[in-house]
């Protein structure tokens, strides 16, 4: 999973990433509630997808992966719902944007996936 990722950004960069992340779950479950309650089974299906994908990015977990899977799954949606062609778009750029950058230092992928130091304790003789 670290060939995923080059590094965590951190700071300014990291903070950006996570606001990105934030917002992009934050929308797609949100969406994927009002279309739930108010939509056809396939456009149901597919918001879901979505729907989960958004929980995985708002905890930052396997981020590059379900990045991807975000872009196919709007770019999907644009063809089940030309009404809505900016959000969806926008939302599969968002997507594709997160996972070529990765998730940043505050998600879950950094906890598990990052680089550790390890301290050697000093060699008693």
């Amino acid at each position: 999973m670290r060939r995923l990722f080059s590094t965590f950004a951190d700071g300014l960069p990291g903070a950006g990433l996570l606001v990105l992340r934030l917002f992009l779950g934050g929308a797609l479950i949100l969406g994927a509630i009002g279309a739930v309650l108010h939509g056809s089974i396939i456009a149901a299906i597919a918001n879901a997808l979505a729907a989960i994908a958004g929980v995985f990015l708002l905890i930052g977990l396997w981020t590059p992966v379900v990045g991807a899977i975000v872009a196919v799954t709007e770019l999907w949606m644009v063809l089940l719902l030309p009404q809505e062609l900016r959000l969806h778009f926008l939302q599969a750029i968002f997507g594709i944007g997160l996972a070529m950058i990765g998730p940043g230092v505050w998600s879950l992928d950094a906890r598990l996936y990052g680089w550790r130091r390890l301290e050697i304790p000093a060699r008693k003789s």
